[in-house]
């Protein structure tokens, strides 16, 4: 993948090699980028310039599974412990002793949880769309098949493997064409047969909203993922439960400088108990879907300068 940012180095880290995009001082103050599913470092192209000249040093992988970075075979290879490690090797490799984070989608899943399993190497923390996720009494799929059924597309993951994946990778352009939309998810209005609302969406002719990226981004996107596939961005779901139990000896709280940004339109809810997980964080909401940081760029790296002037100080 090519940017105008950067070309990308390959990075060995935790047993695996990324492909990882960096810009900026390297004498700077690290922050780390991470996407979320089904996406890519690419999904920052508006935030990682700006940051840069800043005089911040960001460093943006294609996490493991994505891209042309490795992708291991097993599940459980793409547990919450093996993505933490993967960055704190970034870190390592590249000199940082610590770092603020910025996630959104999965990446925020993946950076709460650096927050409380790396406490020390997390100077903050900006994330998007995906509030932080409590820890109840029942596993997460269990919980939520039982709240919101079996064709839920996390349960969906996780109880037919390999359903969407091959269904997905049939037509990886039509799929994220009719994902990468702006305004919230909906399942197409055609009755395509059973399965979940994106397994739909991958053989969907009529979607709704606008594409929220121009032609030319979106084949950086299709050429990935026609390369990668998805199955080892759906093996992050596929560790739900088992992050479950990973974690459940930590203490579920994110006590360092937070700041959450919301899409008004995003079918993630926002959470109305964030405040008692993750007390000192500032909460904002933009007018637009899932696909924040894309969709409303300026918006989003004003909401992130600013904050950063008052917590992480280039």
């Amino acid at each position: 993948m090519k940017t105008a940012f950067s070309e990308p180095r390959r990075i060995a880290t935790n047993g695996i090699e990324l492909d990882v995009f960096s810009a900026g001082p390297s004498t700077g103050k690290p922050i780390v980028l991470c996407h979320g599913w089904p996406e890519l470092a690419f999904s920052w192209r508006y935030q990682i310039p700006v940051l840069a000249a800043a005089g911040y040093h960001v460093i943006a992988p294609d996490q493991r599974g994505y891209g042309h970075s490795s992708r291991p075979e097993h599940v459980e290879d793409y547990d919450i412990v093996h993505l933490s490690d993967d960055l704190m090797g970034l870190l390592d490799h590249f000199g940082h002793d610590d770092a603020l984070f910025i996630g959104h989608d999965w990446g925020a899943i993946v950076v709460w949880n650096l927050a409380m399993i790396h406490k020390s190497r997390i100077k903050g923390v900006i994330n998007l769309s995906v509030p932080f996720m409590e820890r109840g009494p029942k596993p997460w799929v269990d919980f939520w098949e039982e709240m919101l059924g079996g064709d839920f597309y996390i349960v969906h993951f996780n109880r037919q493997p390999g359903v969407a994946d091959a269904a997905f990778a049939a037509n990886p352009e039509n799929l994220l064409r009719n994902l990468y939309r702006t305004g919230q998810w909906r399942s197409p209005a055609a009755d395509l047969g059973p399965g979940m609302p994106i397994i739909n969406m991958a053989g969907a002719t009529e979607p709704t909203g606008k594409l929220m990226m121009s032609e030319e981004d979106l084949a950086v996107f299709v050429e990935n993922f026609k390369h990668s596939g998805f199955t080892g961005g759906i093996n992050w779901y596929r560790n739900f439960d088992r992050n479950w139990s990973l974690i459940a000896d930590l203490e579920q709280q994110v006590a360092q400088p937070a700041l959450m940004i919301y899409g008004q339109h995003d079918m993630v809810p926002a959470s109305v108990t964030l405040e008692e997980s993750v007390p000192n964080v500032e909460t904002a909401t933009l007018d637009c879907g899932h696909w924040i940081q894309q969709e409303r760029p300026e918006e989003t790296n004003d909401l992130i300068l600013e904050w950063l002037a008052r917590n992480y100080p280039a």
